[in-house]
């Protein structure tokens, strides 16, 4: 996958996000061996297990105020985006921060991704 492949796949990604369609975006380019990391916490390994962690997460946002991406890179097979957050969590409260999240593409989908924010 190029670099410009990798581009376009990670544009429209983010569209999905910005309009809603997180799930929709995961199903699309997630691997089948997808490992998700946050921070420097244990990753979670295979599509099934993130994607039910994606449906928990979404479950708990009780109000959303918004979300933009504020920059992203590729290099060879790995992406980043840096995102900015605003909504509040069932169970964690008001939350407004930055992230990255950096991917490394396989067969034209994510098989890693790590987040990275402050708590």
């Amino acid at each position: 996958m190029t670099e410009s492949q990798i581009e376009k796949s990670l544009n429209d990604l983010n569209s999905l996000v910005l309009s809603g369609k997180a799930l929709e975006a995961f199903d699309k380019y997630y691997h089948n061996d997808v490992e998700m990391q946050e921070n420097s916490q244990p990753g979670t390994k295979g599509k099934a297990a993130n994607r039910l962690r994606e449906i928990e997460f979404l479950g708990n946002v009780t109000e959303f105020r918004g979300a933009a991406v504020e920059g992203m890179a590729i290099n060879g097979s790995a992406s980043f985006v840096i995102w900015s957050y605003d909504y509040t969590h069932k169970e964690w409260g008001v939350r407004k921060y930055t992230q990255v999240s950096v991917q490394h593409w396989k067969d034209g989908q994510i098989i890693k991704e790590q987040f990275f924010y402050g708590n």
